[in-house]
């Protein structure tokens, strides 16, 4: 049975598309963490609110939802597949594998061979489809990237890769390094790493990918637990009469061609709010000022 197409949107989302695996996804995309309950565990506190807000997204155009079966764990996946299951043909909806959680709500590493078959199949049965749009492999640890090869776990997802079970593959969490040795073990169509105005350490390889049509994808993008906060920021944004969430989604829009956002919410009046902060157009002038934030 066909999917039907996601209807067109009354406003174009910011960005417009940019190739990812073998679909054409809206720059503008939605990140579904924030519908699982407080740190990432249990059920929201609003079931129906979380529906909404997921076909709001699909509504709006958005053809990139960003997800994992460990976000509850097993939360945002489910509702995913309530809200839009069956999904829409131009959809694509990235999952992440790498880490399980424990009853404290951490995230300890799970990256042997058995782990990873493991996670797969639990996204496919939570998601409800036969093989995942994309997987991105976790690296580091709940502090940031950590050096080390990536060779074995990412080796395994390239093997369910070749059994059908996986359309694409990405990184996330992880330096530059691993990204040169995974996409010497597989293609690479996305790398999901820390990146905002004031965490800029990845500004050589957002260009890198970039030249190679490679999509980079950042999450905490507006400071993550810790919204960002800077005079500069807020000057920019006092100036433009908008929000400094907005400036901050505005300029990484404008920073590079294949920075593809995922700001999550659980509100559908804040998604509208942020794709239309993303769609602020800055200046030279405003440009300049906010890139000496990390300076």
């Amino acid at each position: 049975m066909s999917t039907p197409s996601t209807p067109p949107p009354s406003t174009p989302l910011p960005g417009g598309l940019f190739p990812l695996g073998d679909k054409a996804v809206t720059r503008f995309g939605y990140g579904a963490m924030q519908l699982a309950g407080p740190g990432v565990m249990g059920p929201p506190a609003d079931h129906d609110g979380a529906l909404a807000v997921l076909r709001e997204a699909v509504a709006l155009g958005i053809t990139h939802i960003d997800t994992s079966n460990a976000y509850g764990p097993g939360v945002t996946n489910a509702l995913i597949r309530e809200a839009l299951h069956p999904y829409p043909d131009s959809l694509l909806i990235a999952t992440k594998v790498g880490a399980n959680r424990d009853a404290q709500g951490g995230w300890p590493t799970a990256r042997r061979p058995e782990d990873l078959r493991r996670q797969v199949h639990e996204n496919l049965d939570s998601l409800g489809v036969e093989a995942l749009d994309l997987v991105n492999m976790r690296m580091g640890d709940a502090m940031g990237t950590r050096p080390g090869s990536i060779a074995e776990a990412f080796g395994t997802l390239a093997d369910l890769r070749r059994e059908g079970l996986i359309r694409h593959l990405g990184v996330s969490n992880a330096t530059a390094e691993q990204v040169a040795e995974a996409r010497g073990i597989a293609p690479v169509v996305c790398v999901q790493n820390m990146y905002n105005l004031a965490h800029r350490h990845d500004d050589a390889l957002v260009d890198d990918l970039a030249a190679d049509g490679i999509a980079y994808v950042p999450f905490f993008p507006l400071g993550g637990f810790a919204p960002l906060q800077s005079e500069a920021l807020s000057r920019v944004a006092d100036r433009l009469g908008a929000t400094p969430m907005a400036v901050a989604l505005a300029w990484l829009m404008q920073r590079s061609p294949n920075i593809l956002l995922i700001p999550g919410t659980s509100s559908t009046a804040h998604l509208r709010e942020n794709a239309a902060g993303a769609a602020l157009p800055l200046s030279a002038e405003d440009l300049a000022a906010l890139d000496a934030i990390a300076g």
